[in-house]
C-alpha cells in the first residue's frame, strides 16, 4: 500500500482567515500568513520548523543591542508561506521572509537560484510520441553517457559566473558544435526574470574556471542534480487563458521543455561562504543562536564580509542560469535526433532560492518560492509562474498578479506531503504501476537485462524513485486553486508530461 499523505486535519496552531489564507500566531508577534486553502495539507513538522526560524527575531534584537549606532533596527518584518509549504533543512520550503536591516543567507540556502526554465517548441505531441523508445535512448546518452559535450573555455566560465547568460553567449561557440552546443539558436534573454546577477569577480570559483585549460569538459555543467530536480518533455493539454497563452506561444498539443535545477556544488560553496562570513562578523558578546541561523547586518562594519558572500551568491546564481540553459539545449538535441529540425522559444526563466534587496533597506528572501509580479510593460500579462506537479502529474503555467499580501510570491511546485525517508518505503506495486504508465529516464536503464540481474542495484534505484513518486507530493490541483483564490496568480495553461529525466 502507498504511504498515506499528510493529514488534512488543520493544525490547531493555525488560524483560518478565509478560503485561501491562514495565519500562524506566534509569541514573537511576527506577522505570518500561509497561502493555502483548507484542502491543501500542511505538515505540523513544517510549522514546528517555522516557529524555530522565527526565533531569529530575538537574534536580531541581540545583534542590534551589541551594535550601537545602526541606521536601521534589524528585524523580521513579516513571513508569507506558499501553498507548497513543507519541512526543509532548517527553514521550510515555500517560505518568503522579508527583513529590514539584515539579510539571512540560510533563508536562501545551499541551492542558490534553484529555478525553472520553460520553452515551447514547434513540435506537436503526435509528432514525438511514435519515437519515445529512441528518444529515451538518446536522452540517456546526452544526460548520463557523455553525450552532452559542453566544451567551455575559461572565458566562457568566467563570463557566465560574472554576468550570467549574456556573459556566456558573448564568447565564441565551438567551431564544430556538438552535443548540447549543436542546438544553440537565437537565444532570447528578455523572457527571463533576470539574465544574470552582475558580480565583481569570480575568484572564489577560480578552480572551476580554469579546470582543464583551453576548451575543456566537466561533469558539473549540464547536470540535473538530485531531489526534486528534473528535465521534462511535456505538451500543452489545456488552455485556460487564451490571450495570455497565445502571447506566450502556447497552443494545445504543442511540445514544451521544462527544466528544474540549480547551482549544484557552487551553491553549496556560496552558502558556506555566507555562513563563514556571518560567523566571522559575530559579536563576541552575543551567543550563537540555538537555531543556528546566522543573519548578517546591513551595517558599514560588515560591508566587506557581506560583499564576499554576495559575490559568491551572484556567481552561483549565474551558474544556475547557465546550467538550466544547457539542460534545455540537451532536451532540444534529443528531440531533434528523433523528430528533425525544430524551433524552441523561451516562455520564462524563473528563480526560486534568491534574495532581493530593496532600496529601503528591506530584503525579500525566497526559499522554494518564485516571484509572481503583476502586469508591467515588460510582461503585460503578468510574470509567468511555473508550478510543476509531482513526477508524472500535470504542471501549470499561471500569470502573476503582484499580490502584495503574498510579497509578490507564489509556490514553485506542489510541495512534499511525505518526507523522503518515509516515501522511499512506499509500496512496490504502486511504483510498478507508475513505471508501466510513465517514462523516467535515469542513469540506470532498468530494462537492460544485465542491470535487471543486479537486484541490489535495482533495489537502490527503486528506493530513489519512490522518494519522488506521486504519492510523496501534494495534489497540484488544490495548490494551483489556492493561488487563484488568493489572487496571487491566474491559470493560463496545463502541461502534461511525456517523459522525465531524473539525475
Amino acid at each position: 500500500m502507498p504511504l498515506s499523505k499528510t493529514t488534512r486535519r488543520p493544525d490547531p496552531r493555525l488560524t483560518r482567515l478565509d478560503d485561501a489564507w491562514a495565519a500562524l500566531p506566534n509569541p514573537l508577534g511576527v506577522p505570518v500568513e500561509i497561502c493555502a486553502g483548507a484542502d491543501v495539507p500542511i505538515e505540523s513538522a513544517a510549522i514546528d520548523e517555522l516557529l524555530t526560524v522565527l526565533d531569529t527575531a530575538r537574534t536580531l534584537e541581540a545583534l542590534a543591542a551589541a551594535t550601537p549606532g545602526l541606521d536601521r533596527e534589524p528585524r523580521i518584518d513579516r513571513v508569507v508561506c506558499t501553498p507548497d509549504f513543507h519541512k526543509g533543512a532548517g527553514i521550510p520550503i515555500g517560505t518568503v521572509l522579508q527583513t529590514s536591516g539584515a539579510l539571512i543567507p540560510q533563508a536562501v540556502g545551499n541551492d542558490v537560484n534553484c529555478g525553472m526554465r520553460v520553452e515551447v517548441t514547434s513540435l506537436t505531441v503526435d509528432r514525438v510520441r511514435p519515437h519515445l523508445d529512441a528518444l529515451e535512448r538518446k536522452l540517456r546518452h546526452l544526460f548520463f553517457e557523455g553525450g552532452r559535450r559542453i566544451g567551455l573555455t575559461a572565458a566562457h566560465r568566467e563570463g557566465l559566473l560574472r554576468h550570467g547568460l549574456p556573459g556566456l553567449l558573448a564568447e565564441p561557440v565551438p567551431a564544430e558544435p556538438e552535443g548540447a552546443w549543436s542546438q544553440l539558436g537565437d537565444e532570447d534573454v528578455a523572457a527571463m526574470h533576470a539574465a544574470g546577477w552582475p558580480a565583481r569577480s569570480a575568484e572564489g570559483f577560480r578552480d572551476w574556471i580554469t579546470s582543464g585549460g583551453g576548451t575543456s569538459y566537466d561533469s558539473i555543467i549540464g547536470s540535473v542534480g538530485g531531489g526534486n530536480h528534473f528535465a521534462e518533455l511535456q505538451y500543452v493539454s489545456a488552455v485556460h487563458d487564451g490571450p495570455a497563452a497565445y502571447a506566450w506561444g502556447l497552443a494545445p498539443g504543442r511540445v514544451v521543455l521544462m527544466v528544474h535545477s540549480g547551482s549544484l556544488s557552487l551553491g553549496h560553496q556560496a552558502n558556506a561562504t555566507g555562513q563563514d562570513q556571518a560567523r566571522a562578523a559575530w559579536p563576541r558578546s552575543v551567543p550563537l543562536p540555538a537555531n543556528r541561523i546566522l543573519p548578517m547586518l546591513l551595517d558599514e562594519a560588515t560591508t566587506a564580509r557581506r560583499e564576499r558572500y554576495l559575490t559568491a551568491f551572484a556567481n552561483a546564481a549565474n551558474f544556475a542560469i547557465g546550467n538550466r540553459f544547457f539542460l534545455a539545449l540537451m532536451l532540444r538535441a534529443g528531440l531533434a535526433s528523433v523528430a528533425g529540425e525544430l524551433e524552441s522559444r523561451l516562455v520564462y526563466e524563473a528563480p526560486h532560492n534568491l534574495l532581493w534587496p530593496g532600496p529601503d533597506g528591506t530584503v525579500v528572501h525566497r526559499k522554494g518560492a518564485t516571484p509572481a509580479d503583476g502586469p508591467s510593460p515588460a510582461a503585460p500579462w503578468g510574470e509567468p509562474v511555473i508550478v510543476p506537479g509531482s513526477m508524472g502529474a500535470p504542471s501549470h503555467l499561471l500569470r502573476g498578479l503582484g499580490n502584495t499580501r503574498a510579497l509578490g510570491s507564489a509556490c514553485h511546485g506542489a510541495g512534499r506531503s511525505i518526507p523522503r525517508g518515509a516515501a522511499s518505503r512506499g509500496g512496490d506495486a504502486e511504483l510498478d504501476a507508475f513505471l508501466r504508465e510513465f517514462r523516467v529516464v535515469t542513469p540506470l536503464d532498468h530494462r537492460d537485462p544485465a542491470v535487471a540481474a543486479r537486484r541490489d542495484v535495482v533495489d537502490a534505484w527503486r528506493r530513489d524513485l519512490k522518494q519522488e513518486a506521486p504519492w510523496a507530493y501534494k495534489d497540484v490541483g488544490p495548490v494551483v486553486e489556492s493561488l487563484h483564490r488568493a489572487e496571487v496568480a491566474l491559470p493560463v495553461a496545463e502541461l502534461r508530461p511525456i517523459l522525465t529525466v531524473k539525475g
